[in-house]
């Protein structure tokens, strides 16, 4: 058993990363990293899951859900930036697992965070579909129903409102609308063409560097947060104080034991919303491509979330401000305030459909670049074949891992509806949250004597309380979300026994 927990020294992970000659080339400075950290973070949970959060759980006190979920990410943030500063390797919680608590957890770990950026990727892009449908029947460009949505979803179309997916809410609507769902057209869906498509797209550019990348979302990182600094400034104007009263409102319980609002229900939609801050620890993945990692990873991390919860926190307060929060249950919540908002806001829809696209894409895009460096990391340890470990000799980018990873994603984001993928994502990365924060207090008393250019502060009680925190979605979390994360690790376990250990690097020392 000894054998399963043997670490890798931090001597040892410091002498791979000067290893210029098979590692990755160091291009990122700490503004690379910040724009990174934004364009993970801000896309789906801003865009989509904001409107769902507050009408259904928090009401207008949806700002407190968010400022609750940003605790909890800003502790698992700052033990973060001191695993990144102190270790800039690859790899992310993975090598830093296998520094503290050993191979066998640094492979769980490892296994776990594919549900996290590929996964991610893929549940992304399925929403980035939705978006580009939207904007493309705004220019009368109707795609095949077959081809938009995920397979054997049952498409119904619907008057006035094109193809939609057959669901509960759907089959209300008709009902509610007195129209027979026996007289319309429907269909069962194939895949999800436009999902499939922009993962391809952006595993090219991946391909071809780091710095395109890099640059590429810088550009698509500006668009989005002029969109949303456009609806925060005007939108101000058109704020009715009566939204906000209730402020929090008073907690109420369905005939089927369901409750909603109050204080619990900001705790709720706390667990819900955790989705919108998904992607701030991608940047410590980049951490072997950091010109200053010592200094500018703990920037990356901490900056991007900072600014990131100051965002969300504005734009909860506008939207629910110009819309009562019983109405935002919907797809696009921010697409809807302004429409509430009259004539005097109608200018700015389509740049927010432009914004969403744009902030989707980035957020596909960090996922796709870090999950290859994960795989690369696994490889060079020999937990995987040697293949992934290969760099492209002129780009010096991981392209055999970042090609399959590119494959993979599309092919979950064409068959997989979007629900099952979001829960696998926030299962995993939360998992991943509390591995990091145990890791920072068993390194402090295991390893006191290293070097630490960045230290978490009031160690143990900032990781014990950022791992309960996390620890605490996780539970709320569904019962078959939790059979499928078993599921997964039973597949990860058995690869470790079968392969992973007879190969690994440490275990033949």
């Amino acid at each position: 058993m000894k054998t399963l927990f043997k670490v890798k020294s931090i001597e040892q992970l410091h002498a791979e990363a000067a290893d210029n000659d098979k590692g990755l080339r160091r291009t990122l400075t700490a503004t690379n990293l910040i724009s990174l950290g934004i364009g993970a973070i801000i896309g789906t949970g801003i865009f989509v899951l904001t409107g769902t959060a507050a009408a259904v759980h928090a009401g207008p006190a949806l700002v407190l859900a968010f400022v609750l979920s940003g605790i909890g990410c800003a502790f698992a943030g700052l033990c973060y930036a001191e695993y990144a500063a102190m270790i800039p390797i690859s790899g992310s919680a993975y090598a830093y697992s296998y520094s503290t608590l050993g191979e066998f957890v640094a492979w769980i770990i490892g296994w776990d965070l594919i549900l996290e950026y590929l996964f991610g990727a893929s549940t992304v892009a399925v929403g980035w579909s939705g978006y580009l449908i939207s904007i493309l029947k705004d220019f009368g460009i109707y795609l095949p129903p077959e081809i938009t949505a995920s397979t054997g979803t049952k498409l119904v179309n619907i008057p006035n409102e094109g193809w939609q997916a057959l669901t509960a809410g759907v089959q209300e609507k008709l009902t509610a609308a007195a129209i027979d769902f026996n007289s319309l057209e429907t269909t069962t869906a194939l895949f999800n063409f436009p999902a499939v498509f922009i993962i391809g797209l952006l595993t090219i550019l991946l391909v071809i560097g780091i710095r395109e990348s890099a640059n590429f979302n810088n550009v698509i990182v500006v668009v989005k947060l002029a969109v949303i600094l456009l609806f925060i400034i005007f939108g101000f104007n058109y704020i009715s104080s009566e939204n906000w009263v209730p402020f929090i409102p008073e907690r109420i319980i369905d005939v089927d034991g369901r409750g909603h609002y109050g204080w619990f229900g900001i705790v709720t939609a706390a667990g819900v919303i955790f989705f919108a801050y998904i992607g701030f620890d991608a940047v410590s993945t980049l951490a072997q491509e950091a010109k200053n990692p010592q200094r500018d990873m703990p920037i990356g991390i901490l900056g991007s979330l900072v600014v990131c919860t100051i965002l969300y926190i504005l734009v909860s307060l506008i939207m629910t401000g110009i819309v009562n929060y019983k109405e935002l249950n919907v797809p696009a919540p921010i697409a809807l305030a302004i429409d509430k908002a009259g004539d005097g806001l109608q200018w700015l829809r389509f740049p927010v459909k432009l914004g969403a696209i744009a902030g989707l894409s980035s957020v596909i895009l960090v996922m796709l670049m870090g999950q290859p460096r994960i795989f690369f990391s696994m490889a060079r340890d020999g937990l995987l074949p040697q293949t992934f470990a290969r760099v492209h000799p002129r780009f010096k980018t991981p392209h055999v891992t970042t090609i399959l990873t590119g494959i993979v994603a599309a092919f979950f984001a064409g068959v997989l509806p979007i629900h099952i993928l979001g829960e696998l994502v926030s299962i995993g990365t939360l998992f991943a949250f509390v591995i990091v924060c145990i890791g920072i207090i068993v390194l402090r008393k295991s390893r006191p004597d290293l070097p630490r250019p960045f230290k978490t502060p009031l160690v143990p009680l900032v990781p014990i309380l950022g791992a309960l925190i996390c620890f605490a979605q996780m539970v709320g979390l569904p019962g078959d979300t939790w059979l499928r994360l078993v599921v997964w690790m039973v597949i990860g376990l058995a690869i470790y026994f079968f392969y992973g250990k007879k190969h690994s690097v440490v275990q033949q020392r």
